[in-house]
């Protein structure tokens, strides 16, 4: 199946015409497959600079372009994952709740007294000594 095609009229420095026009005549093709075949190699270059592509999804993220242009420009995949990413962004992470449970006591839950930790004296003169 044939994609759709769209007329465009543009304007070029007449040297750029005249030559596109021998090269496209020493190739036997046309002038109109010579230019889009030019214009689909600088596009698929383009389109694969990672600085373009950080552009690309600052774009989406700040909302400059919508899903449908992102995924014309990095293709369908690419933005899916740039979309997911977006989206576990921008959400709120879960609140974490309390089961309605009982906990053990901390004496229970530490089997008896509770552990305290005290700076060793002798601990601090090592650290003083190796230069800590």
């Amino acid at each position: 199946m044939s994609e759709s095609k769209t007329r465009v009229d543009f304007n070029a420095p007449e040297s750029l015409v005249e030559r596109a026009d021998v090269v496209s005549d020493l190739l036997n093709r046309s002038r109109t497959s010579l230019l889009v075949d030019a214009l689909r190699e600088q596009v698929d270059e383009i389109v694969t600079d990672e600085t373009f592509r950080r552009r690309v999804k600052e774009a989406y993220y700040t909302g400059r372009i919508d899903f449908e242009t992102l995924e014309t420009i990095v293709g369908r995949e690419e933005a899916m994952r740039i979309k997911l990413l977006g989206d576990s962004l921008t959400r709120d992470p879960p609140v974490p709740e309390a089961k309605s449970i009982d906990l053990p006591a901390d004496g229970e839950f530490y089997d008896g007294e509770l552990p305290t930790w005290t700076p060793d004296e002798d601990e601090s003169d090592d650290d003083a000594s190796s230069g800590r």
